[in-house]
């Protein structure tokens, strides 16, 4: 699980690897991402936009962008998750 908190956001993403998905023998890994955002600050805030850049154990990177999250853009009051 990893967790990092900017400007009173806190995301937290735990990922999974899916070994029913993947296979090795090809060089395929595919992994699923929970991703937990809680507001710990005192402002309504909202989700807009997404940037992830994952970086797997070799060091290659995958940038991913999009506007919300799952096509949505969530508002989130202080204390909500």
């Amino acid at each position: 699980m990893y967790s990092e908190t900017t400007r009173s956001i806190q995301v937290t993403v735990e990922p999974a690897y899916l070994d029913e998905q993947s296979e090795p023998d090809e060089d395929r890994y595919v992994w699923s991402y929970s991703i937990r955002i809680e507001n710990r600050g005192a402002e309504t805030v909202q989700l807009r936009h997404r940037y992830w850049h994952i970086t797997d154990a070799r060091g290659r990177t995958q940038e991913v962008h999009g506007a919300g999250v799952i096509g949505e853009q969530p508002v989130l009051k202080p204390g909500e998750t």
